[in-house]
């Protein structure tokens, strides 16, 4: 069957169909998806056997709540962040800090601190190494933004989520932090680990079938926002992990890689009431002003929350 009868084929199923008013943007979507579906079908001589195996595969996936983590290592999640970059570029907005993907482990109600924020319980004290962040939130027009917003959230040396690892307390490694009246934040928490998919999970038997790994270099999300400005999503990796330019989710970016800076000086150690070097990384966050020449940067998704 050539492309042009799959066409009018799948127009009479999804289109000529409806017998009652259609909502027009779903009705626009699922034509193309089940035509492009059906001419993959076609192309490839996909059998039935091997329809109803995919079929079977998305639904354990679901199942899994793996789809969260299927999108982004299949690309498509950086796919919807190069779109939202060149929607920026064309409406003139350059030099904010890169974006990149938001992941599925993100949850809502983190307790809130002005300033400075500890992140963790200390239950991985005395095997972790203690890490200061710091920057400043600025504008696009290179002023600090005092009452920013900036949610961080990252993963334990196990390389698990508090919420979704219910071994570990609530909202550990989770903070939001408001910046001071020069826009500063800080915080102090633990050096991250990078970590994989469920090596029995729905993902990586994905993956495997596709000889890929699935592992993702140690990395620290961020939501930064503030009022008159485009809502960041963005994480920065950890330099020197050995996955650093080799992320399975593929959201390693340019400008996400800051330095890391190990402070051994003993009059440092004192003033940040620790016994040991600790690693610290200065990162400041650049926003776009609002703009509606630019699609909007909030993205509705189910998230957890506490």
């Amino acid at each position: 069957m050539n492309h042009a009868d799959i066409d009018t084929l799948v127009k009479s199923w999804i289109v000529d169909a409806a017998d009652r008013p259609a909502n027009p943007r779903v009705q626009q979507i699922v034509q193309r998806l089940v035509g492009d579906l059906c001419k993959a079908i076609e192309d490839l001589d996909i059998s039935q056997s091997e329809f109803w195996s995919g079929l079977s595969y998305l639904t354990e996936a679901g199942k899994a709540n793996e789809l969260g983590l299927l999108a982004p290592g299949l690309g498509l999640e950086r796919f919807l962040d190069i779109r939202a970059d060149e929607a920026e570029a064309k409406a003139g907005l350059e030099g904010g800090t890169p974006r990149t993907i938001e992941g599925p482990l993100y949850v809502a109600g983190a307790p809130e601190c002005t300033g400075f924020a500890r992140l963790d319980d200390g239950t991985e004290s005395d095997r972790a190494e203690v890490l200061f962040m710091q920057g400043t939130v600025y504008g696009q027009d290179g002023k600090p933004v005092p009452g920013a917003k900036v949610e961080v959230w990252h993963a334990n040396l196990m390389g698990n989520y508090s919420f979704f690892d219910k071994s570990q307390s609530d909202f550990n490694l989770r903070r939001t932090i408001v910046t001071d009246e020069n826009g500063r934040y800080a915080f102090r928490s633990i050096l991250p680990k990078g970590y994989g998919c469920p090596p029995d999970g729905t993902t990586q038997q994905l993956l495997d079938l596709l000889g890929r790994h699935g592992q993702r270099p140690a990395h620290i999300h961020f939501f930064v926002s503030a009022p008159g400005h485009r809502k960041l999503t963005t994480q920065i990796n950890i330099d020197g992990d050995e996955y650093l330019w080799d992320d399975f989710a593929f959201a390693s970016r340019e400008g996400l890689v800051p330095p890391v800076t190990r402070v051994t000086d003993p009059a440092e150690l004192d003033a940040k009431r620790v016994n040991a070097p600790f690693a610290s990384i200065d990162f400041d966050f650049r926003l776009y002003r609002e703009t509606a020449a630019a699609p909007s940067p909030l993205v509705e998704r189910a998230r957890a929350a506490a």
